[in-house]
């Protein structure tokens, strides 16, 4: 039995184009081996998976995403929580600029124990970073598990085409 090239569907030995598409089927001596399954996909791809979270560009450079569709959907969450997460860090530090207090206010309230505003939208920015944090670590679990769940809320962004 034979396997087509485009699509996978088996046909018989010596046909000559596929009963499903219709492309030219590859003639080979050999019997060819079906098409790469979604979890093989995964086990053979989970480290570049994995790597989409950590360092979300290293797959795209190194062009997995095009290889594999485990790879291109991890690429995809990865990119657009780290881009969140560059736009956030931008957010923090912008506003941590605004609102910092000069130095010796700073130490009047630390010794006095008073936050002010700045220590209150420092505190809620601080926490704020946990929910980034949380979906990387969900989003490793489910590479390393094989899964392509979406991550929650920007899950349903897509980047990569």
């Amino acid at each position: 039995m034979a396997f087509c090239p485009n699509c996978g569907t088996p046909a018989d030995d010596g046909v000559k184009f596929c009963p499903s598409c219709g492309k030219a089927m590859a003639q080979q001596s050999q019997q060819q081996q079906p098409p790469e399954t979604d979890a093989q996909d995964a086990q053979k791809n989970k480290v570049m998976a994995i790597l989409s979270y950590i360092i979300f560009f290293v797959p795209l450079l190194m062009g997995a995403h095009k290889q594999s569709k485990f790879v291109k959907f991890h690429a995809n969450q990865g990119t657009v929580l780290g881009l969140g997460m560059i736009a956030f860090g931008i957010v923090h530090g912008i506003l941590t600029a605004i609102l910092a207090p000069n130095p010796w206010e700073a130490a009047v309230r630390y010794y006095t124990g008073s936050l002010g505003a700045y220590g209150v939208i420092t505190t809620i920015l601080g926490i704020l970073w946990l929910v980034p944090s949380a979906l990387c670590i969900y989003g490793i679990y489910n590479a390393a598990t094989g899964k392509t769940k979406e991550l929650p809320v920007i899950g349903k962004f897509n980047i990569i085409k």
